[in-house]
């Protein structure tokens, strides 16, 4: 099992949001290369880098800082975040990305991620589902739709896609826990790798993820909050491989 700490960008800053609310911003680290750098020397195998401001506006916003993460690392780096075009995913890939996530544009137009998947292939393109209550949001979370989480999972897999990030919004920057029901259903749709996301706040909750069979576990506010160590990380990866 992979974990992988997060980096959320917004406004060039690496912050931490709570349930996705952008009102409720914490800034944890004003400069996103030093905290990549950390969570590299610290031990990580893979980071996990999210546009915020993509996520909202439809298109990437924080290049730059992205392109001297991937410079400044020798670690991969997955992007999520506004990515809605196949030229935004060969941008990225260009530019050193190792993993593009699509989000929003997976729900409003999954022939684009068939497309992408059969341009780029299955390690490059991974989806994510956004859900808040069971039912897919999009827009940076600002949107919900009455498609439920299953149905977008299962619509993906028949599009190619092999690897997804599942989200709970409603445990996001919580550390109340994943939601270990969700995941447990999502993790059964055949010929998925699940990344889950949202709600880790300690060790046991990545222990329970790795005994649920997951591909990954995505941990931010926990490990910035010192409620999870990169040793404890580091650990559970070693015990799960």
């Amino acid at each position: 099992m992979f974990i992988f700490p997060a980096i959320d960008l917004k406004d060039g800053l690496s912050v931490r949001l709570y349930q996705g609310d952008f009102n409720k911003k914490t800034i944890v680290n004003p400069d996103p290369v030093a905290q990549a750098r950390t969570f590299e020397n610290a031990g990580a195998r893979y980071l996990h880098i999210v546009d915020l401001d993509g996520a909202v506006q439809g298109a990437s916003a924080n290049l730059d800082v992205v392109a001297n993460i991937v410079e400044a690392v020798n670690i991969p780096v997955q992007l999520g975040g506004g990515i809605r075009t196949i030229e935004q995913i060969q941008a990225l890939l260009k530019l050193g990305v190792s993993r593009v996530i699509l989000g929003s544009i997976a729900l409003q137009a999954p022939e684009l991620v068939e497309e992408a998947i059969t341009r780029f292939g299955t390690e490059k393109i991974v989806v994510g589902i956004d859900a808040r209550a069971g039912k897919v949001a999009t827009e940076g979370w600002l949107e919900t739709s009455t498609v439920s989480y299953l149905d977008l999972a299962q619509e993906m897999v028949r599009r190619g896609v092999t690897r997804i990030v599942y989200t709970d919004i409603g445990r996001d920057g919580t550390m109340s826990g994943p939601n270990l029901m969700e995941l447990t259903e999502i993790n059964a749709v055949p010929g998925l790798d699940v990344i889950a996301s949202g709600g880790i706040s300690s060790k046991a909750d990545l222990l329970a993820c790795s005994q649920l069979g997951l591909y990954g576990v995505i941990s931010g506010k926990a490990l910035y909050e010192g409620k999870l160590t990169m040793a404890e990380v580091v650990e559970v990866e070693n015990n799960a491989n």
